[in-house]
C-alpha cells in the first residue's frame, strides 16, 4: 500500500474519529485479536493455543542442508527459459520439456508414484493425481496449482543472467524465482518429502501445473474442464496470488499480513474506434477521427468508475485493523458504516489504493494514420479494464458509453473475464488456511483480499466455491517490486517456510 496513505492516515483517522459516536468507540475497544486456534503442534506434543500475529507453536527449523537443497533445486528450475507466447500454439515446447526432465530428476518419487496427464497443444501442461485411500473423497480433492511459464526479460537491466539461477547472499535470483517457480518448488518438495515418509493421503491430491498462465492461455481451462466433466468438485483450490507481506499494509498496522486472495478482479479488453474519410493533412476537418478518439479518452479520464469497497476489502480492513492502536481502530472497527467515505478517500491517495476501491481503466495502445501527412481514416485505442468484484463487463461498457457520449466512437468488447465469485471466509477451508498461517508464519495475520491480477485458478472459480490465492512465501515491498522486473529473487529461508506450509496443508487437508 502506498506511503501516501500511511502519511495521511493520522489526519484522516482523527477527522473520522471526531464524528464517531460513543457506540463506535465501544466497538473499537472490542475490536482486538481474540480468535484462538488449537493445535497439537508440529510434533503432536500437546495442545497449543495460537493467537494470530501473537506467535505460534515452536517449530523445528529446517536443516541448513535442506535449505541449500531447496535453493539449488529452484535454481535448476529457473535455468530453463520457459516463456509462453500469446498464441500458445506458437510457444516453443523445448524449454518446457527440458524443465520437466529436470523435475523428474529432482523429484523421482513424485513422478513414479503419481498419475500424470499431459494437457495442452504441446503436452507441457501437467496434471498430476495422487490417489487417496478413501474412495468416498475422490470427487472432493485438494487441488494445488502453480505455473511453469515465466515472462520475458528483454529490455530489463539484470545484475546477473536472468536464467542462470544464481544462489548468493541467502537468495535465489532469476526469472521465475517468485512468479511462479518458487511456489511451484514448494509443492514439489512437499510432495516428494511426504512420499519419502510413505505418507498416503485419504483425499485425492491434484497438482495442476500450467504452462501458459502469463499469457492467459488455455491449459488451465482445459484442466478445469476435465475435472468438471469427471464430476470432480475440489474441496479446495490453492493457487498463487497473495503472500506474507511486511507490516504497514494499512496505516497503524505493524503486524505482517498473510494476504489470501478470495476473489479476482475481472479483465475486460475494449477497443475504441473512430472513422473518417481521410485525406491530406494540409486540409484537416474539424473533429477528425483522431480528435474524437482523444476527446473520448479524456472524457473517460474525467469520469472514473464509481468508488465502492467490495466485501473482501472491508473484511481485510476489519481483520488487520484489530492489530492497530486504538485511534486507528476507531476507523477499522466501523468500516461497515464508513465504507462509502473510505472508498472515496482511497481513490484520492494514489493508483495502488484507488485500485482497491473501483474498477480501473487504462489506455494501453493507440493507432492512427500510417504517415505524418495523412489524415487517419481510422483511429483506435485499446483499453484494459480491471473490473471490481461485484460488477460486470456490461456495467463497465455502459459506463464507458455514458462517459464518452459520442455515438461516432465505437465501443467493442475484445475479450472479457468476469470478476470471480468470492470464496468463503467462515468455514473449515478458510479455517485450515488461517490455522496453517498461524503455525508456519506465527507473526502474521491471515486476511482475505481481492487479487488484482489474473491467475489460472479463475478457471475453477466459476464452478468451485473454495478457490484461494496464496503463495506461502514472505515477500517484502522490494521483492514485490521485482515481480516481472529485473533481479527477481526469493529468500532461501522463506522457501523452507513455503515447503513447511505445503507439507502441513497436504497432511491436514488430505491426510
Amino acid at each position: 500500500m502506498s506511503s501516501a496513505l500511511i502519511r495521511t492516515s493520522a489526519g484522516a483517522v482523527a477527522a473520522l474519529a471526531a464524528g464517531l459516536s460513543a457506540a463506535a468507540a465501544v466497538r473499537a475497544a472490542r475490536h482486538v485479536p481474540a480468535r484462538a486456534f488449537h493445535s497439537t503442534g508440529p510434533e503432536g506434543g500437546g495442545e497449543v493455543v495460537i493467537l494470530p500475529g501473537r506467535g505460534g507453536p515452536p517449530r523445528l527449523e529446517p536443516d541448513p542442508a535442506a535449505r541449500r537443497t531447496y535453493a539449488e533445486h529452484l535454481a535448476a528450475l529457473i535455468r530453463h527459459p520457459t516463456i509462453a507466447q500469446p498464441d500458445h500454439a506458437g510457444t516453443d515446447p523445448a524449454p518446457f520439456h527440458a524443465l520437466q526432465a529436470t523435475m523428474r530428476d529432482l523429484f523421482p518419487a513424485l513422478h513414479d508414484r503419481l498419475e500424470l496427464e499431459r494437457i495442452g497443444p504441446h503436452g507441457t501442461g501437467l496434471l498430476f493425481r495422487w490417489p487417496g485411500s478413501d474412495a468416498d473423497l475422490a470427487t472432493e480433492p485438494l487441488v494445488l496449482m502453480a505455473h511453469q511459464d515465466v515472462v520475458p526479460t528483454e529490455g530489463q537491466a539484470w545484475d546477473v543472467d536472468p536464467f542462470a539461477g544464481v544462489v548468493t547472499d541467502g537468495r535465489v535470483t532469476g526469472r521465475g524465482a517468485i512468479d511462479d517457480k518458487g511456489a511451484l518448488l514448494t509443492i514439489l518438495e512437499a510432495v516428494e518429502g511426504l512420499l519419502a515418509r510413505n505418507f498416503i493421503p485419504r483425499r485425492d491430491v491434484y497438482l495442476a501445473l500450467g504452462d501458459c498462465e502469463e499469457t492467459a492461455g488455455p491449459t488451465a481451462a482445459e484442466m478445469a474442464r476435465l475435472l468438471r466433466e469427471r464430476s470432480i468438485r475440489p474441496w479446495m483450490v490453492l493457487d498463487e496470488g497473495g503472500a506474507v507481506v511486511d507490516g504497514g499494509v494499512l496505516p497503524g498496522v505493524a503486524t505482517p499480513a498473510a494476504m489470501i486472495g478470495v476473489a479476482e478482479r475481472g479483465i475486460l479488453d475494449v477497443r475504441l474506434t473512430t472513422r473518417d474519410a481521410g485525406g491530406h493533412a494540409s486540409t484537416p476537418p474539424r473533429n477528425g477521427a483522431t480528435t474524437r478518439l482523444a476527446r473520448a479518452l479524456v472524457a473517460i479520464e474525467k469520469r472514473p468508475f464509481p468508488a465502492r469497497l467490495p466485501e473482501p476489502a472491508l473484511e481485510m480492513l476489519a481483520t488487520l485493523g484489530r492489530h492497530a492502536p486504538f485511534g486507528a481502530r476507531l476507523l477499522y472497527a466501523n468500516v461497515d458504516v464508513l465504507a462509502r467515505p473510505l472508498a472515496v478517500a482511497l481513490t484520492r491517495l494514489g493508483p495502488e489504493t484507488a485500485a482497491m476501491a473501483r474498477t480501473t481503466v487504462a489506455a494501453t495502445r493507440l493507432t492512427g494514420s500510417p504517415a505524418a501527412n495523412v489524415l487517419a481514416t481510422e483511429a483506435t485505442a485499446a483499453l484494459n479494464i480491471r473490473l471490481a468484484v461485484g460488477t460486470t463487463s456490461a456495467d463497465a461498457v455502459a459506463h464507458l458509453r455514458r462517459a464518452i457520449a459520442d455515438e461516432s466512437v465505437a465501443v467493442e468488447v475484445v475479450d472479457v473475464t468476469e470478476p470471480s465469485p468470492v470464496s468463503p471466509t467462515d468455514d473449515d477451508r478458510w479455517g485450515a488456511l488461517e490455522h496453517l498461517v498461524a503455525q508456519v508464519f506465527p507473526d502474521a495475520v491471515a486476511t482475505p483480499y481481492v487479487q488484482n491480477g489474473a491467475t489460472d485458478s479463475r478457471r475453477f472459480a466459476t464452478w468451485c466455491e473454495h478457490v484461494y490465492r496464496f503463495a506461502p512465501l514472505r515477500m517484502s515491498d522490494a521483492d514485490r517490486a521485482r515481480l516481472h522486473a529485473a533481479n527477481e529473487s526469493v529468500s532461501v529461508v522463506t522457501l523452507a517456510e513455503g515447503v513447511d506450509f505445503m507439507t502441513r496443508l497436504i497432511e491436514e487437508v488430505a491426510g
